[in-house]
């Protein structure tokens, strides 16, 4: 007796993660550098919310964003990261579909998030520069903290919206080929019609990603040319900042589009594993590059952060001095 597809949907309660299953061979290695980069993201993004945090120079509505910025990275990294750690190491390679509902879920919101919050830093940074005298009315902290907010209510009611049409399907398939679940990968997987979902999921990536792209380019080549027309020392230091918001802002956007590109591509043309692993450093890449970036190129960041580290081992060294 052959099964219906709503018989074979209620049969799969896992999905198999064919991303863990390629990588196995080197899993303590993938699973080092998994926990690797993700304490070093936790650590810099501690330190950088910290500071901003603790020093009232700082509380500002650039370094605000840096601080949204980063610990929305965090949001990508605790999304998957872990995880796949506890997965390698323990030889396990499923998923379940609330467990996969919930990975896809933080992994979009981190994605959508990210593209709102470069796009305000660059009209932020486009004030700054264009308009000096009227900045500090224009951008506030409070208007900063509200937009971020809202921006996370948003794009958390439209993502729920997209969880919830995807939780409605029947599937059929179980093999993700992914380290990770998303829900571009289980629409696939779906034995029952998925055109609702094609159809919202391509309209509200096209209304999200095209207007910030835009309006991104629009700040950055505006506050270029602003700053060819200041002094030599404000053009450089405007234009330091502009080249750290570009080069992170690029490393986003070149991920996120080859991994939206990837599932348009014949998979025939490329090994699995080849399919797994590039967007696996892609992802690792963009995940944890934005606290690096904005501790290292930031300079009063960067100066308090070395600062605190400093005490940090004077005090070690005075404990360890007193015990001896």
């Amino acid at each position: 007796m052959s099964s219906s597809p709503k018989n074979v949907s209620v049969m799969i309660s896992n999905f198999v993660l064919v991303g863990l299953i390629e990588i196995e061979s080197f899993r303590y290695v993938w699973a080092f550098l998994a926990l690797a980069l993700f304490s070093v993201t936790l650590f810099m993004t501690s330190m950088i919310v910290y500071v901003t945090w603790t020093e009232k120079s700082l509380h500002e509505p650039m370094y605000i964003l840096i601080c949204v910025l980063v610990m929305n990275v965090m949001l990508g990294n605790a999304s998957y990261f872990p995880k796949m750690a506890i997965d390698l190491l323990s030889g396990c390679s499923t998923i379940s579909l609330a467990g996969c509902l919930c990975q896809s879920f933080c992994i979009q919101l981190y994605a959508c998030a990210e593209i709102y919050t470069f796009t305000l830093m660059a009209y932020d940074r486009y004030l700054a520069v264009g308009h000096p005298l009227r900045y500090h009315t224009l951008m506030t902290n409070i208007t900063t903290q509200k937009i971020s907010l809202a921006m996370y209510v948003f794009n958390g009611v439209l993502i729920t919206v997209s969880i919830l049409l995807t939780s409605r399907l029947t599937f059929c398939g179980v093999n993700i080929n992914n380290v990770y679940c998303e829900i571009m990968s289980l629409q696939p997987l779906a034995c029952s019609d998925i055109t609702v979902n094609i159809i919202f999921g391509t309209t509200l990536t096209l209304f999200m990603v095209i207007p910030c792209v835009l309006v991104i380019i629009y700040c950055y080549i505006r506050t270029v040319i602003i700053c060819l027309k200041l002094s030599a020392e404000s053009s450089q230091k405007a234009i330091h900042t502009l080249l750290t918001h570009v080069l992170a802002f690029s490393i986003y956007f070149v991920t996120l589009l080859f991994l939206t590109l990837r599932y348009r591509l014949n998979r025939g043309l490329v090994s699995t594993a080849f399919d797994v692993i590039v967007p696996l450093l892609g992802s690792s890449i963009a995940t944890s590059a934005n606290p690096l970036i904005y501790g290292i190129r930031t300079k009063a960041l960067r100066e308090k952060i070395v600062c605190i580290l400093h005490k940090m081992v004077d005090k070690t060294k005075q404990k360890n001095w007193f015990y001896l």
